[in-house]
């Protein structure tokens, strides 16, 4: 494999160990949920257990941000992303292997060793491609976040059917393995295995920390209501097609996965549509396309399928759009490492928050509707913050 990886040029395997790292960044957690009956069945957890445990990698991503910061500065972003794939391969392993407290345990080490990836790779796309390239590489990096999402909520419920609910938990594990095979060779064993401190830049001058600052705060809320809205809505969806529109199952759950799906368009979409028009047009492109999730399953829930894939191109490009901004304005590495960390750290916080807090308030309601004034709330603070943001940093360009 080394003599082959040689021959393709670094920033195409850059990007493809990108597109690989990803696919194991959302997808070890999402598979618990297909399988939560088994869980329940199997190893007697309860509901309050069973939030728990899907909840942990979300919390993860909001208290352990300002470590995992740290640790890519001190440790170098080759090593923070090794620690990501081995993290999440034993936290695979250890979570198939044993009764409910490792399960507990594993799930936590998987969070924790993603909560480190979500920090060094948008690093490495700062550090590793040329400007102009950064937005195809960040894009390529949120859509794969979701394809792998996609493709492992497809597939565990058939896997576990065949194989049992703990080898379909450990298939994840394959993808941590092919992603590690990629990553040594490209880097070095030694940039992969042995920690490298990234150099602090001296002080900055007073007006430019200052610029920081109303950034990062724009950025974090923007993040917050992008999170939270949707948290809320992949959480709420089904139920709310259930309820409304009189769904089953299989149908209410086919809009929440054109709400995942589509967010690979988003994703991608976002550094094509940069190319044409300027990144504030496309922040209010997205928000435009954000507000129609709520506007539309309030004013014309029929129209669900429309909503749904709309919102999806939304979420997968807003999360693209907030990274972008971070890793273009910040002046260093070490910079852009603690705004990231302050904006995802905040920012999921509020997406853990959300299932609970539009789940409360639909129960207090009796109905949707306050429920989605809600998530028009954050889908607010989105548009808003986000497209403010975006148009200061092009401003200071």
């Amino acid at each position: 494999m080394s003599q082959f990886l040689a021959k393709v040029p670094r920033g195409w395997l850059i990007l493809a160990c990108i597109g690989l790292i990803a696919l194991n960044m959302r997808g070890p957690f999402v598979a618990v949920a297909p399988v939560v009956d088994s869980l329940r069945r199997d190893l007697g957890f309860s509901p309050v257990e069973l939030g728990l445990l899907t909840g942990i990698p979300v919390l993860c991503f909001s208290l352990a941000s300002p470590l995992a910061s740290l640790a890519g500065r001190r440790l170098g972003a080759e090593f923070a992303v090794m620690l990501t794939l081995v993290g999440v391969l034993a936290g695979v392993v250890i979570r198939s292997s044993g009764g409910g407290a490792l399960v507990m345990a594993g799930t936590v080490i998987i969070g924790l060793a993603i909560t480190i990836g979500n920090i060094a790779v948008p690093l490495i796309i700062r550090r590793d491609f040329a400007p102009r390239r950064q937005d195809t590489a960040m894009g390529v990096y949120t859509a794969a976040l979701n394809i792998g999402s996609f493709l492992t909520s497809v597939a565990t419920a058939p896997l576990a059917e065949l194989v049992g609910w703990r080898l379909a938990l450990a298939a994840s594990a394959l993808l941590a393995l092919a992603a590690i095979l990629f990553w040594v060779p490209t880097v070095g064993a030694r940039r992969a295995f042995v920690p490298a401190a990234v150099p602090v830049p001296a002080a900055t001058g007073a007006g430019q920390v200052a610029g920081v600052g109303w950034l990062t705060a724009g950025l974090t809320l923007g993040f917050a209501g992008q999170a939270f809205s949707y948290y809320g809505v992949t959480a709420w969806l089904p139920s709310f097609l259930a309820d409304e529109l009189a769904m089953g199952a299989a149908e209410a759950g086919a809009g929440s996965s054109l709400f995942q799906i589509l967010a690979i368009v988003g994703g991608l979409g976002v550094p094509l549509l940069a190319r044409l028009a300027s990144t504030t047009t496309v922040a209010v492109t997205l928000s435009a396309l954000w507000l129609t999730v709520p506007v539309g399953l309030l004013l014309a829930p029929g129209f669900w399928w429309l909503w749904s894939s709309m919102g999806g191109i939304a979420q997968g490009g807003g999360i693209t759009v907030i990274f972008i901004a971070i890793i273009k304005f910040a002046h260093s590495q070490a910079a852009a490492g603690k705004m990231s960390a302050v904006v995802q750290g905040v920012g999921y916080c509020f997406a853990a928050l959300a299932p609970t807090i539009v789940g409360f308030v639909h129960s207090v309601s009796g109905g949707w509707t306050v429920p989605l004034f809600v998530i028009l709330g954050s889908v607010l603070a989105f548009c808003i913050c986000t497209t403010l943001s975006v148009r200061w940093v092009a401003r200071q360009r």
